[in-house]
């Protein structure tokens, strides 16, 4: 009983120790969560509650502005929708096999962001056991809620304007990109991604994102048709 309990606790460790850094990023993103819920008058106790509720990074942003403004449930369940509609797809790819009780496929159900997204499908070959996911998803979660109480407690101290922390969101999908580029080395598909991204800026600016995501999702959809393994 004790060796399982210790082999349990160990591939929670190993999960959370794979993750780390990417926690680490997700930080001062929660930072800045926090930061602005308090701005927008919210008690400091607000910041965990949501973060702990939706948990939907971006989402929490556009969620405050929902809750403040005169915007009807069906409105708010429509703009859900399109800014999470991507998670359907990811669930795709979810190893929920690896998860042995309702309780745990139920947190990883619930914890799935883009980031362990990321992390998961950059790593097909890990054996992705029930522990070292639970590990895992935890931790990155554990980074973003401890970043939003951090700022909701201490915004009054943190000054306005830190330079460079704009870039945290960049430089954590870039060591994402790097870590997916290592465990599937395909330079075409990076320069695919590059294309689609360019000619969406050149189309229009203020739509560069969703534009390259449907060029780049047409592209692997064309991989798909001719059989070949995305």
């Amino acid at each position: 009983m004790v060796s399982t309990a210790h082999s349990a606790w160990h591939r929670i460790a190993h999960g959370a120790r794979d993750v780390f850094p990417v926690a680490l990023g997700l930080f001062p993103l929660g930072l800045a969560f926090g930061i602005l819920m308090m701005q927008m008058g919210f008690a400091w106790f607000w910041t965990p509650i949501v973060s702990i509720l939706i948990y939907a990074g971006s989402m929490e942003f556009l969620a405050v502005n929902m809750i403040t403004a005169p915007i009807g449930p069906a409105t708010a369940a429509i703009y859900a929708l399109l800014v999470n509609f991507r998670h359907v797809f990811y669930a795709l790819n979810y190893p929920v096999h690896a998860l042995k009780n309702p309780v745990t496929t139920f947190y990883g159900v619930y914890s799935l962001t883009d980031e362990v997204y990321a992390i998961l499908s950059s790593r097909p070959d890990t054996a992705w056991n029930q522990g070292k996911m639970m590990g895992a998803q935890f931790t990155l979660q554990f980074g973003w809620v401890s970043g939003g109480l951090v700022g909701a407690l201490c915004g009054n101290v943190i000054p306005d304007s830190i330079q460079g922390s704009e870039f945290a969101l960049v430089a954590l999908f870039l060591v994402l990109l790097i870590e997916a580029y290592d465990a599937r080395r395909e330079p075409l598909m990076i320069l695919a991604a590059l294309a689609a991204g360019g000619l969406g800026l050149a189309l229009s600016p203020d739509n560069t994102l969703l534009i390259g995501m449907l060029l780049y999702t047409g592209v692997l959809m064309l991989r798909y048709a001719r059989g070949e393994r995305a």
